[in-house]
C-alpha cells in the first residue's frame, strides 16, 4: 500500500463521521491504541520542538527504510502521532520526502485543531521530513 492509498483510507475514515466530537473521539482512540514508548526513548534527544504538548519521535533505519515510534502526554496530539506514523513509518526516505500529506487538509484536521496544535503538527511533519533527507543521504 502506498503512502498516498494509506491517506485516502484515512480521509475515508474520518468521513464516516459527521460530528467534530466524533472525529475527536476517533482520534483519542487512535492514540490509545499507539503502542507505549520505552521511557528512556522519551529525552530531549527525540522531543518534538514547536509543540505544546510533549510529543517524541524515534526513527530506525533498517533495511532501507525508516521507522518510527512516537508518542505524545496529550490524548489527541498522541492520536495525530499515530496517523503520521500509520501514514509513514516503514517508508523508504525517497517516499516521505516526495509526499504530500494532504490527509491532514482532507479531513480537516488544520482548521479544527488549536493554533498551537496545528503548529505541533507542522513541527512533527517537518522532523519527520528531516529524518528522511539525513537518511536519504546515508543511504545514498
Amino acid at each position: 500500500m502506498t503512502i498516498e492509498n494509506i491517506q485516502q483510507d484515512i480521509v475515508a475514515e474520518f468521513s464516516m463521521y459527521e460530528d467534530w466530537m466524533d472525529k475527536y473521539s476517533y482520534l483519542i482512540e487512535l492514540g490509545n491504541d499507539l503502542q507505549d514508548m520505552d521511557s528512556k526513548q522519551k529525552n530531549d534527544q527525540h522531543l518534538i520542538k514547536g509543540c505544546q504538548s510533549r510529543v517524541w519521535l524515534v526513527p530506525e533505519f533498517k533495511d532501507g527504510k525508516i521507522y518510527f515510534e512516537g508518542e505524545s502526554d496529550a490524548v489527541i496530539v498522541k492520536g495525530l502521532v499515530a496517523l503520521l506514523l500509520r501514514v509513514v513509518s516503514g517508508r523508504t526516505p525517497e517516499e516521505i520526502m516526495k509526499s504530500d500529506l494532504h490527509f491532514v487538509d482532507d479531513i480537516g484536521l488544520k482548521q479544527h485543531l488549536s493554533p498551537t496544535r496545528s503548529n505541533g503538527l507542522v513541527a512533527m511533519i517537518k522532523q519527520i521530513k528531516l529524518y528522511a533527507v539525513a537518511y536519504n543521504r546515508i543511504s545514498s
